[in-house]
């Protein structure tokens, strides 16, 4: 009650806001809100390179990308910081397109006018968990809260896309039609296929942490869970993946920011905490076996054609409270572990699928295949004008 009654006067202000700025001349102007950042990030980029388009970034408390530059805009999203966030509602009221990488709940409140696209770039590449309108956990929402999301989902005009398989998800999970479906690939797999940029960035990781250079590297990235505030309470036997894989591998933790890890107190020969670090795809980059389990990571390392381990050692419990889109067992390309013995077991005898593997990755990352990003551009500025530019998408 309180949180909702919260949510209500939060929208109000932005609303009414919203009006009184909507009255200002629309600019030629891109307004991007940043929540993960890295889709949005190379969209700017290449942005900037193709036309003459001012560019403004709000960016989230959540985004850790790195955004700023000299020729852009970038203001802090949040009703904390009060000046930045009343100038970040005239951004949003005075452009023709807003694109945005995650599920805002102020666009229940922005009535735009005809001319201005709002685009989903979201944040993940393909998904195993349901979400929006199917994730089971608004069941125990109230009623003023789920129309609240219908609203936001119908100011979609447009949802990026790297799959056919991923439009049908987002379909469902949004209530869009197909003609809303932007098959342009998501441009942040772009770095996958480009052989210079692996490279930097696998460099610059060495520097970062040298260790890594003398063994093989394994990247833990599991999903958060709310019980798990601590590094004490990850179900994994950190002790015995040390004593017998420390000879041959590096162990790197990718843990969620509310995660409080003191890894670097316990065999710090073995374990290097890189929970924050940025960009999560150059970690992917010098890494020679990921362990997860129902996050979004596995549909971009695919691309990379290395081997998987998934850690669901709570499998029914999360499919039940969380829901997947298709049974777990049969959509994951590698391993299903259910306690530390079970990995070590998996990694020690190298039993990986790599041709699911690769089946893996070109049925998520269909559209994907290196210049997305390109695409994406020269599709909403470039070919064609502003209204009409949606219609050559393939």
């Amino acid at each position: 009650m309180v949180r909702e009654l919260g949510i209500t006067l939060y929208l109000l202000a932005f609303r009414i806001l919203f009006i009184v700025f909507k009255q200002c001349p629309q600019k030629k102007k891109s307004t991007f809100v940043a929540s993960f950042g890295d889709n949005i990030l190379f969209m700017v980029k290449e942005l900037e390179r193709q036309t003459d388009e001012q560019i403004v970034i709000l960016k989230t408390p959540q985004c850790k990308i790195e955004l700023t530059a000299s020729n852009r805009t970038v203001l802090k999203f949040d009703s904390l910081n009060f000046i930045n966030w009343i100038q970040s509602i005239y951004h949003i009221a005075t452009s023709r397109n807003i694109i945005v990488d995650n599920y805002f709940g102020f666009l229940a409140v922005t009535n735009f006018n005809e001319n201005v696209k709002c685009i989903q770039l979201w944040h993940a590449a393909g998904a195993i968990k349901q979400f929006g309108l199917k994730d089971p956990s608004i069941r125990n929402r109230s009623d003023n809260a789920k129309r609240r999301f219908k609203k936001v989902y119908n100011r979609f005009d447009y949802i990026v896309t790297g799959s056919d398989k991923m439009a049908k998800i987002f379909q469902e999970s949004f209530g869009i039609t197909e003609n809303q479906i932007l098959r342009t690939g998501i441009p942040r797999t772009d770095f996958f296929f480009d052989t210079k940029a692996k490279k930097r960035a696998a460099d610059l990781i060495r520097a970062k942490y040298p260790s890594i250079n003398k063994k093989k590297v394994i990247l833990y990235a599991p999903t958060f869970r709310d019980h798990e505030l601590s590094i004490s309470n990850i179900a994994l036997d950190i002790e015995k993946l040390h004593n017998d894989l420390s000879d041959e591998y590096i162990l790197l933790f990718r843990l969620h920011p509310a995660v409080r890890s003191n890894s670097q107190y316990e065999f710090p020969e073995f374990i290097i905490d890189v929970s924050d670090y940025r960009d999560v795809n150059q970690l992917l980059v010098v890494t020679d076996i990921l362990i997860t389990d129902y996050s979004s990571i596995p549909f971009e390392y695919s691309l990379l054609n290395k081997p998987m381990i998934f850690y669901a050692y709570d499998l029914d419990e999360y499919s039940q409270s969380r829901g997947f889109w298709e049974p777990y067992e049969t959509m994951i390309p590698g391993h299903i572990a259910i306690n530390t013995s079970e990995i070590i077991k998996t990694i020690k005898s190298e039993n990986y699928d790599m041709k699911k593997i690769k089946e893996f990755a070109e049925e998520w990352n269909e559209y994907s295949k290196g210049d997305s990003t390109k695409c994406l551009i020269k599709s909403i500025y470039v070919n064609t004008e502003q209204s009409k530019v949606f219609n050559l998408i393939p």
